[in-house]
């Protein structure tokens, strides 16, 4: 929805009070057009001036990654895609050959920033014939120049989001997800509180940081080059430091997926061949000629 159409929107900067509690009411527009971005834009500057008198206290801005790339110069030419994927990566957690001809390779990789993502999350759409966008190089860095922009030039407290598209282990389909933040609790760890119960959490730590970046996609869309969205109605979720996305990352000692299904199986089939063959070579030479082994 446009910002200076949308039911409600203020004019100029209000403060408001922020509250501890969830809010019961969230609302998200996308803000106007912005020209097209090449490297050297200063980036945080145009996104002042779209949003001068449409933002308030406690606002949380949610900005398409592909914008950012755009105005640091992160665009690469590449005839091949492929070959920048693999600078990209840092490691291959799946390789999926195409089903048919003509098809192409699915790889699932954990880039340079530790995200897994497919194609490690390099793009070819939007962007000149020949050429590809690489992720910011540090996202939560761009978002501190747009928030500390924000507050330098409007006077507001508001936390700034980037995000990008990413697909699910668990779930088919992509949503956005926030891969750099400044000044929002991305990861809202309700874990050592009580439900209304009175029970302990244990476990909850809704990943908020994801949740906006969800919410401002449906406005902002893949097509409509409204590439930056306001979220009003979570100023719970602000921070006093700018914090990192990183907290959204999963330890790799915790996660399940940290190698896909075929790799992890043709591990296991060679560690247990690798041992097999040890186990031979260190056996007594009776159990080579075929005498049993005895086994503890």
């Amino acid at each position: 929805m446009n910002a200076r159409n949308a039911p409600g929107a203020h004019q100029g900067a209000e403060h408001t009070a922020h509250t501890e509690q969830p809010a019961s009411e969230l609302r998200v527009f996308a803000l106007d057009r912005l020209p097209e971005i090449v490297p050297g834009d200063d980036l945080a500057a145009m996104i002042v001036a779209l949003g001068r008198g449409h933002l308030r206290d406690g606002d949380i801005l949610a900005v398409t990654s592909k914008i950012v790339s755009k105005a640091e110069g992160r665009v690469m030419q590449a005839d091949d895609r492929e070959d920048a994927i693999t600078a990209e990566t840092v490691r291959v957690v799946a390789t999926r050959m195409p089903s048919t001809s003509g098809g192409l390779i699915t790889r699932i990789v954990e880039n340079r920033l530790g995200l897994v993502m497919a194609a490690a999350g390099v793009d070819a759409s939007n962007t000149a014939e020949g050429t590809v966008l690489l992720l910011p190089s540090d996202p939560d860095a761009s978002a501190r120049r747009i928030r500390a922009a924000l507050r330098e030039q409007l006077g507001l407290d508001a936390g700034v989001i980037i995000t990008d598209t990413s697909g699910r282990a668990w779930r088919g389909g992509q949503t956005d997800i926030a891969i750099g933040s400044a000044g929002v609790r991305v990861l809202d760890d309700l874990r050592g509180t009580h439900d209304a119960h009175g029970r302990a959490i244990l476990v909850t730590a809704p990943a908020a940081g994801d949740e906006l970046a969800g919410a401002a996609d449906l406005v902002k869309g893949k097509t409509s080059q409204r590439p930056v969205a306001v979220i009003r109605g979570m100023a719970h979720l602000l921070r006093h430091d700018d914090g990192s996305a990183r907290e959204l990352l999963r330890p790799i000692e915790e996660d399940l997926f940290h190698t896909g299904s075929q790799e992890s199986w043709d591990a296991g089939y060679a560690a247990g061949y690798a041992a097999a063959v040890a186990a031979l070579a260190q056996a007594p030479e009776h159990a080579q000629a075929g005498a049993p082994v005895a086994r503890g």
